[in-house]
Formats: C-alpha cells, sequence, structure tokens
C-alpha cells in the first residue's frame, strides 16, 4: 500500500503547479496523469516537418497589481526558467460588413489609448476611465486572496467593486458612456473566456484585458509544452513523483466522507489531501453517491459547460511573407454583436486565425509557416447521432467551409499551399480531456457564477473534506493564467492545511 502526503488527478497547468508547491514545501506528492505526457492543453503535437501549438494564442504571464499572483511570479518561485517571446500587437480585429471595420491595437497603456482614439475619435477619455477601474479590481482582488478575506467587509470596503462585479461588462461600458464602435473593439476578446459580454462578468473581462494592456502577449520559444516539462522537472527537482499513462478510476472516502486517496490502474493509493485538476463532474462520477454533499451535485448540474473549439491546423509550403499574411493574431466575425457572434458561431460568427511564425519566426523550416484556426463551439453543437463513416466528412468540411472564408477575408490563398492538415473537433477534445461534450473552458463564466462569487463561496461550495479543486473549472475559470494561479491557491490551501495537522 502507498501512502502520500499529496495526491494530485491530472497534470495539467493548475495540477502541475500545485504539485511542484506541495513538493517544494517538503510534502510527498504524487502527480497521476492518464496520457503520456504531461500538460493537458498546453503541449505540442507533430506531423510531418511541423511542430503545432495544441491550444495556447498567447499568454499573458504578468499580474496588473504586484499584490496579485502571476504566471511570471510563479514560475520564479518554482524555479522554473522560460524563455519568451513578447509580440507587438494585441491583435487585429475584422468585422465584415456594412458598419464593419478592420483595427490594429497594440499593447501598452499608451499605446492602446492611441490606438483607441485613432479607431473611434472621442473615445479616449472614455475608454481610461474603464481601463484605471482595473486599479479598483486589483485592490479588491488582493483582498480577497488574502488570509484576512470576509465577505461582509469586501461588501463594505469595497462597495464600488461589488456593484461593478454583479454587472455585464457591457453594462459597466454603457455607464461609463464608452461610445458604441469602442465598445466593440474592446469585447474583441470575448472568444477567450467563451461568453458574450452581455452576459460576461464585467471584472473579471475588464482583468483579462487589463493583463494584456500591461505586459505584451507572449509566447514560449518552444511551444507550451516546454512550459509543462519544466514543471515536471521542478517537481521531480524536490523530491515530487509524476506517473504518465494513470488514469484515476475512483476517489476513496473514508466511513466519515473524507477523501483518503485514489484509484488508477487496479491500486488503491492513499494520501492525506487530494488535489483534482480534473472537472467536479468526473470526481462524482468516480465517488461512491453516498459520500458527495448533495449541495455539490446541485452545483454541478447548475452550472453550464463552457465553450469547446473546432481547431485546424495547417502546415503551408510557403512563408507568411509569400503568402501576405502578416498579422499573429486575427478576430475575424460578421458582427460586432458578442451575442449574435455567439449565436452564429456556425455561421463566421467569430473566429481566430494565428500564424504562428508571426510570433516566431522560427516555429517552422524556412519557406514554410503554419495557421491555427480556433472556431467557437458549444456544448450540443456537436450533431447527435453522427455514423462513424460520416465524422471524416463533417470536419472537413468544417474545416474547409472556415478556411474558405478566411481566404477571401484576408485576400490570401491558402488551400492550394495546405502540406498538412490535422482537425480537431469537440468529439477529440473529449477524448483527450475527457470532460463532458468536449468543453474546454470548464464552466461558463456567467454573471451568476462568476469569479466574484466563486471567490466568495469557495469555503462553502466544497465541503468534502482534503479535496481541493484547481484548474479551469475552479474559481478563476479558464485560461493558462488562471491554470497556473488556481494551481497555485489549490497546493498552498493543502500545505496550510497540512502543517495545522487539518
Amino acid at each position: 500500500m502507498e501512502v502520500f502526503d499529496v495526491v494530485v488527478v491530472g497534470a495539467g497547468n493548475g495540477g502541475l503547479v500545485a504539485g511542484a508547491t506541495t513538493a517544494k514545501a517538503g510534502y510527498k506528492t504524487l502527480i497521476l496523469e492518464k496520457h503520456n505526457l504531461p500538460g493537458g492543453c498546453a503541449t505540442s503535437f507533430v506531423r510531418g516537418r511541423f511542430e503545432f501549438e495544441a491550444a495556447l494564442h498567447e499568454l499573458c504571464d504578468d499580474a496588473t497589481n504586484e499584490a496579485a499572483d502571476s504566471v511570471q511570479k510563479i514560475f520564479k518561485r518554482l524555479d522554473v526558467t522560460i524563455p519568451f517571446y513578447y509580440e507587438d500587437r494585441l491583435f487585429r480585429a475584422i468585422v465584415k460588413g456594412e458598419d464593419g471595420y478592420d483595427v490594429r491595437i497594440r499593447p501598452g497603456y499608451e499605446n492602446f489609448l492611441d490606438d483607441m482614439e485613432a479607431a473611434v475619435p472621442g473615445c479616449r477619455e472614455s475608454v481610461k476611465k474603464l481601463l484605471d477601474l482595473n486599479n479598483l479590481l486589483d485592490e479588491a482582488q488582493a483582498y480577497m486572496d488574502s488570509p484576512a478575506f470576509n465577505p461582509a467587509k469586501l461588501m463594505g470596503e469595497y462597495a464600488d467593486f461589488v456593484k461593478a462585479a454583479s454587472h455585464s461588462f457591457n453594462d459597466l461600458m454603457d455607464a461609463l458612456g464608452v461610445p458604441q464602435k469602442a465598445q466593440d473593439i474592446l469585447n474583441t476578446y470575448w472568444g477567450y473566456l467563451g461568453v458574450p459580454t452581455d452576459d460576461m462578468n464585467a471584472l473579471h473581462y475588464l482583468s483579462l484585458l487589463a493583463a494584456f494592456i500591461k505586459t505584451p502577449p507572449s509566447m514560449p520559444y518552444h511551444r507550451s509544452h516546454e512550459m509543462s516539462v519544466a514543471l515536471v522537472q521542478s517537481i521531480i527537482s524536490y523530491g515530487g513523483e509524476v506517473r504518465f499513462n494513470s488514469e484515476v478510476s475512483k476517489f476513496l472516502y473514508s466511513e466519515k466522507g473524507s477523501v483518503i486517496g485514489v484509484e488508477v490502474n487496479g491500486e488503491q493509493i492513499y494520501a492525506k489531501k487530494v488535489i483534482s485538476n480534473i472537472i467536479p463532474n468526473n470526481v462524482w462520477n468516480r465517488s461512491e453517491q453516498k459520500h458527495i454533499p448533495k449541495s455539490a451535485l446541485k452545483l454541478a448540474n447548475a452550472r453550464k459547460l463552457g465553450m469547446s473549439f473546432v481547431t485546424v491546423y495547417l502546415g503551408l509550403d510557403a512563408s507568411m511573407e509569400e503568402l501576405g499574411i502578416e498579422d499573429y493574431s486575427v478576430f475575424i466575425s460578421t458582427t460586432a454583436d458578442t451575442r449574435r457572434a455567439f449565436n452564429e458561431r456556425a455561421d463566421f460568427g467569430m473566429y481566430v486565425v494565428n500564424c504562428l511564425n508571426k510570433a516566431l519566426p522560427e516555429a517552422s523550416a524556412p519557406g514554410t509557416s503554419m495557421l491555427f484556426f480556433t472556431i467557437p463551439v458549444m456544448p450540443g453543437d456537436f450533431p447527435e447521432n453522427m455514423k462513424p463513416e460520416e465524422y471524416k466528412k463533417y470536419k472537413n468540411d468544417y474545416a474547409e467551409k472556415f478556411i474558405r472564408d478566411y481566404e477571401q477575408t484576408m485576400g490570401v490563398q491558402v488551400m492550394e499551399h495546405i502540406e498538412e492538415i490535422v482537425i480537431a473537433t469537440q468529439a477529440t477534445f473529449a477524448r483527450y480531456l475527457g470532460t463532458p461534450d468536449g468543453c474546454i473552458y470548464g464552466y461558463a463564466n456567467e454573471t451568476w457564477d462568476n469569479v466574484v462569487a466563486r471567490t466568495i463561496l469557495k469555503d462553502v461550495e466544497n465541503k468534502v473534506p482534503n479535496l481541493y479543486f484547481c484548474g479551469g473549472h475552479s474559481i478563476r475559470g479558464d485560461g493558462y493564467p488562471s491554470g497556473y494561479i488556481t494551481g497555485a491557491m489549490a497546493g498552498e490551501k493543502a500545505v496550510k492545511d497540512l502543517r495545522r495537522g487539518k
């Protein structure tokens, strides 16, 4: 019988940081991962002479507030050193149609305001007021993450924060008098969080926007897989252990309902603390029902599953210069209305195309380039009762449809230069991640179920002793930085409880 201080289920971003945190603190730590590689979505794969980035578009690796945690701080304290390339542009946003636009926006506070003013004359002052609200967010967020956090004090001393946090991002912009076209441009990143901005928590979206503005978007030189491998090396250097090809099939409980370990490959492994980097739905499905609090089941059933994607990876036999591609991140929409774009997602409502060679010129061989299409889909979009023989045609037709639209929108020829193509659908992500309906974003960060509400209720939501959660389904929602930060939070909480003998 094996016994550990901490067992971490899943070697995604959150699980890796959680495991490194507990191992560094001196606790006997084991990470269990069902695949033969670490990282979850933070990985890469090779087809022909191309190494594709599986999921990462760009990383906001620093915080807007010195008191807040960030990817850079986490990596530093875990002795992880990663070289990054920083982009000189946030995005290019193209909205087609009569009232559309084509704008390029740069990072940096003044650069951002300058570009917004150039795109929408007269908007600078209202946009500045909006961005400056992030200072309030930083202060309140730091308080919520502190040991002294008290919900009653939050509502008293940070009343404006709580008020803003109860509204959508659209509501906040309307209240500050931000012109409509400026609102549309500011909403460009909505797809990164998977919820239209009329239902997106105002301060959650603002924090994302502010983080990108402060520090230029970054990419690791050797794909996100480099970050995952570096974290595994960190865990091992602290005396921890990582086991691959080890899928947890069952969570073990004491008679009193405390988690005491897991079952993997037919073996029972015991631990004082278990940290789950897999979604609660899957934890409850691998637990005896008598041990699951009814409130936990109700919450999991009440929450809406977040967005997934159809992703298309293209290896091209021509360079980006030869093709006339000039941008790293291009957001293409048929409408600036994020609700309409969300509803029309299957008909070019909104999709993102990245050219990795713009960020990392040596990402592929000379005379070649890579494109990465990200097309949002939701649970239920995948055709029901699809026969296996129909699947190939379904995904090929889906990919061709968006490639053709990209060609027409950008005025470039791509189809004739495709050397390698890989298409991932919801079925791909369901198989790889093991999440319900292939959802990548955990639970949707809607108005009622947002980062503020989750933070306030974090100590009452999960009533299972010795069990902690991290990753895209937890407090902060999904995204690479959120995964790392929630992993650090879960690891630090487990360490604190172990030290107290709790």
